[in-house]
């Protein structure tokens, strides 16, 4: 089988939803999404997008992975940051390359952005993913925790007098 990567379209965000119910099922989580169509085209899509997605498809034209970025910037380094959102394959079109060609193809849009770093979360059980990162020459940030405000913490906190 062969594939291609390319970047996604408005008519795609159907079969982008998909590729997440799929990632929220491996991820042990089926019931999690709440995302629509009408989200992705919303926010993926138009004058000014939060966020980018490639994807990846047979040649008979189906989608069989996706990657989710966008970008954010250090203070620091005064540069642009790339954020991997989601990276999956389809588990039926796993090993043949499909997940490594899309994180290249990411990690060459940050190069070309002219990004000084790539970030992503992993779940700390996915030990084939975290192997495949570490092969690449990836780290996990040890020094750094994950943090959320999600919710009616969020909404709370956010309305609150500051």
């Amino acid at each position: 089988m062969t594939f291609q990567i390319r970047k996604a379209t408005e008519s795609d965000a159907p079969a982008i939803l998909e590729l997440i119910k799929g990632l929220a099922l491996y991820e042990k989580e089926p019931d999690a999404v709440e995302s629509s169509v009408e989200d992705i085209v919303r926010d993926g899509f138009g004058s000014s997008p939060l966020f980018n997605v490639l994807l990846a498809e047979t040649n008979d034209g189906e989608a069989v992975g996706f990657a989710l970025f966008f970008f954010t910037w250090s203070t620091w380094k005064g540069r642009p940051s790339l954020f991997l959102e989601d990276l999956f394959v389809d588990p039926a079109h796993r090993g043949k390359g499909i997940g490594l060609a899309l994180f290249k193809k990411v990690a060459r849009t940050a190069v070309e952005r002219k990004c000084q770093r790539m970030e992503w979360s992993v779940l700390d059980w996915n030990h084939l993913a975290r192997d495949f990162y570490h092969s690449l020459g990836a780290f996990h940030n040890e020094g750094w925790l994950p943090y959320r405000l999600t919710g009616a913490a969020l909404a709370k906190f956010g309305e609150g007098q500051s």
